[in-house]
Order: structure tokens, then C-alpha cells, then sequence
């Protein structure tokens, strides 16, 4: 992966919040369901769960905010209450490409 096809141009919630559209820099176009988003959280909370074997809540579950954090990732925040996660460019492409 190259830096560009780790920096997204747009971010847009789609489906009734239930998707996050990312337009990558070059051009390459992602649809990112909230379940997939919340399983994928790198937060100290959900780090520790999966460490525990205990899988994280995330069926049903829809975007509530996408917060810009400097201009390396953003903080989703879910449904149902979790809103610790920051998500950088490269861990989001990660998860589009199947490999995070």
C-alpha cells in the first residue's frame, strides 16, 4: 500500500448511518459497515475484551458521529455507547482491504 491509497478524501455516512463511505486518494472507493467498524475498535477497552475472548457488541449497531482527529485518523463513535475507538487512515484501509 502506498501513502495515497491510505489517505481518504471524503468520509460520508450512508444507509441510515449504518455505513461509512470513504473516497481514498486515489480513487479507490470503500463501504465500511458500523458492525465491521465497531468489531475493529483499537481502543484500550476493546483491545482487553478480545484479549478476554470476549467478542464485542456489534450486530445492529450504527454510526453516531465521525470526528476528525488531526489529519491522520478519525474517532467514531456507535450507538451503543462506545466512542473511544481512533481509527487512522492505514487501520481503515486495513479493514477495507481485509487485512486488519
Amino acid at each position: 500500500m502506498t501513502p495515497d491509497e491510505a489517505v481518504p478524501l471524503e468520509l460520508k455516512l450512508t444507509d441510515n448511518r449504518s455505513v461509512l463511505a470513504i473516497t481514498w486518494e486515489n480513487g479507490a472507493v470503500s463501504r465500511l459497515d458500523a458492525p465491521l467498524l465497531r468489531r475493529h475498535s483499537r481502543s484500550a477497552s476493546a483491545v482487553r475484551a478480545a484479549l478476554e475472548g470476549v467478542a464485542a457488541p456489534a450486530d445492529g449497531v450504527t454510526l453516531t458521529r465521525v470526528e476528525p482527529i488531526g489529519a491522520y485518523a478519525v474517532r467514531l463513535s456507535f450507538s451503543d455507547g462506545h466512542d473511544r475507538g481512533i481509527y487512522p487512515w492505514r487501520h481503515l484501509r486495513a479493514i477495507a482491504d481485509g487485512t486488519a
